[in-house]
């Protein structure tokens, strides 16, 4: 079984270091999860990483906000499960100043050391296609993308997460007809940096 990962928004390889030194996993980056080029369309993104995953069978795992890229991805027939780490795109956090007091409460609740290694990534990426990816994601239905899809997928979510709450989290999984939601106690939403050993046994779950 092959492992792939997909970054969330402006982040890349780095913030699933820790989880590929325990288990390893090929990370695909695209275009505002980074890699910082113009970013297409979500079905446009979900055809690049289909062409980018390797025979299968195929674990995805997406992280924030590449779940929506992951979700539109995962009726590939390679694929024979999914893992969604913090899936954003809550409607509710559509307003600015809404998204800005999530984000401001779940930064708090992440390991310092966590700021540098985001930053990083973040300036590497560059604000203008995590504008655009942001833009390009944040309508989608990932609850739509999810119905019908016959694999297993899990839920990840921190309970520190306000990006993630704990009713949209469930909601997401609910919408997988094998869907099931694995909350991390005292976790916030950098889960696949700061918790990675809970989240290779959701992988060995797969298996």
């Amino acid at each position: 079984m092959s492992v792939v990962l997909v970054p969330g928004l402006g982040l890349d390889e780095r913030s699933s270091r820790r989880l590929r030194e325990i288990s390893p996993g090929e990370v695909v980056l695209l275009p505002g999860m980074g890699r910082p080029e113009p970013v297409p369309g979500l079905d446009d993104l979900a055809a690049e990483l289909r062409a980018a995953l390797p025979g299968g069978p195929v674990v995805l795992v997406g992280h924030s906000q590449s779940c929506q890229v992951v979700a539109a991805a995962a009726h590939d027939p390679r694929v024979t499960g999914v893992v969604l780490c913090g899936p954003t795109t809550d409607p509710r956090t559509r307003p600015l100043r809404v998204l800005a007091w999530r984000w401001l409460r779940t930064a708090g609740a992440e390991p310092w050391w966590q700021v540098p290694l985001v930053l990083r990534q973040w300036w590497h990426t560059g604000p203008r296609a995590m504008a655009a990816l942001w833009r390009t994601a944040a309508p989608d239905r990932i609850e739509a993308r999810l119905v019908g899809l016959p694999v297993p997928v899990v839920v990840v979510r921190g309970s520190r997460d306000a990006l993630c709450p704990d009713d949209w989290a469930r909601r997401v999984a609910a919408a997988a007809p094998r869907g099931e939601l694995v909350e991390l106690p005292g976790a916030a939403h950098m889960t696949p940096q700061t918790h990675p050993t809970e989240i290779v046994d959701v992988l060995r779950h797969m298996t």
